[in-house]
């Protein structure tokens, strides 16, 4: 049992250690001998540890260059014939549909796709040439034995089953999000409300409203200036499609009522300095930012686009709101900024949720199951 190997890909270091480097750990535990292969950003040391083999694997997460994407379909094959992983792990479309299908031709025994919400590709009208060239893509990997689907959210499962991607044979698996370590991430009081402060823990992505939130910011700064505070805790993606321009995000941020902080490896204590936290995204897998949020006892504004609705009970631990409305998104942070009480009720309860839904120690476990049961 000790030689059994568990190969995990995804696209990039940072996205690995703070969505799956637990369950790699826990895997190593287990048995497993664990590899990991993704792009190299500085980070691949964190992931080198406890027993876990790292392997710096370069991909281009939203390049269409047929050259550059055939290189890369394969680097999948050279990796899996060098591993030789009794099981696959493959998180984010680039890995699934590259290595679904390198996985085939090297005849892996097993394969896990993590469907971790469809992305820039399937949010608004951009089911093109290409996206049904990646769907039918992954449909030739996904046709074979022992193969295993994880879902994060019901639409995505839809979308692959209208597509008549998943077969009778496909084992479909159902995990709300990445889970979160409940003792790190624990009920937080609220900071004084003199000022409330209103977090976005996100990358600056226009798929992730952006745009929503700097004009619902335009509109209560009148009456708010002095007694709200925006934070943007995030980087600028500037290799993503949807990267917002560094100028744009210095022209809002003015020091004082809008605030962007970048990057910040210590996320935790801007949850715990914020009252509410706001994701007016187009559309997520489920966003760990929000599990975090309801971990730490934050209210919740988002929209109801998939993936974000699924960690809101409306008017319970927050409010959702129609996707790119940005005066509706106004009027629910303005709701909360008006009932102080609310934000306190709130917040106790997205912590009751997330001990109900989203604790790690489930997470882990589910996917040692279904590991377990490709062998």
């Amino acid at each position: 049992m000790a030689n059994r190997k568990l190969l995990i890909v995804t696209n990039v270091d940072w996205f690995l250690i703070s969505h799956r480097l637990v369950i790699a750990k826990a895997a190593v535990k287990t048995g497993w001998k664990v590899y990991v292969a993704c792009e190299d950003t500085g980070r691949g040391n964190e992931i080198a540890v406890d027993g876990i083999d790292f392997i710096p694997l370069s991909i281009s997460r939203s390049g269409v260059n047929p050259l550059e994407e055939y290189r890369t379909y394969r680097s999948f094959v050279k990796l899996y014939k060098r591993v030789k992983p009794d099981v696959v792990h493959q998180i984010t479309i680039k890995p699934v549909v590259y290595g679904g299908l390198a996985a085939k031709v090297t005849r892996v025994p097993g394969v896990v796709n993590a469907i971790s919400g469809l992305g820039y590709m399937f949010t608004g009208n951009r089911l093109g040439i290409v996206q049904k060239i990646i769907l039918r893509m992954m449909k030739n990997g996904f046709n074979r034995s022992k193969v295993a689907v994880i879902f994060q959210n019901q639409e995505d499962k839809m979308v692959l089953e209208q597509s008549h991607i998943l077969t009778a044979n496909t084992m479909v698996h159902l995990i709300k999000g990445s889970g979160i370590d409940l003792g790190i991430f624990n009920y937080s009081t609220l900071p004084p409300l003199d000022r409330i402060k209103i977090l976005l823990p996100s990358r600056m992505l226009w798929d992730k409203g952006i745009r929503e939130l700097k004009e619902a910011s335009d509109t209560l700064k009148d009456k708010y200036k002095n007694k709200i505070q925006f934070l943007l805790v995030g980087m600028a993606d500037n290799n993503n499609k949807a990267g917002v321009p560094e100028e744009y995000l210095r022209e809002w941020e003015d020091g004082d009522y809008v605030v962007w902080k970048g990057h910040q490896s210590n996320i935790l204590d801007y949850y715990q300095q914020s009252h509410i936290v706001v994701l007016p995204s187009y559309r997520e897998g489920l966003p760990k930012t929000l599990i975090e949020a309801c971990a730490v006892g934050r209210p919740i504004v988002t929209t109801d686009a998939i993936g974000c609705k699924d960690c809101v009970d409306e008017g319970i631990n927050g409010f959702k709101v129609e996707v790119g409305n940005s005066s509706a998104l106004a009027d629910a942070i303005e709701k909360m900024i008006l009932n102080p009480d609310m934000i306190q009720t709130m917040g106790k309860a997205g912590r009751k949720k997330a001990e109900l839904e989203f604790d790690i120690n489930d997470v882990i476990n589910k996917h040692l199951e279904i590991y377990q049961s490709l062998l």
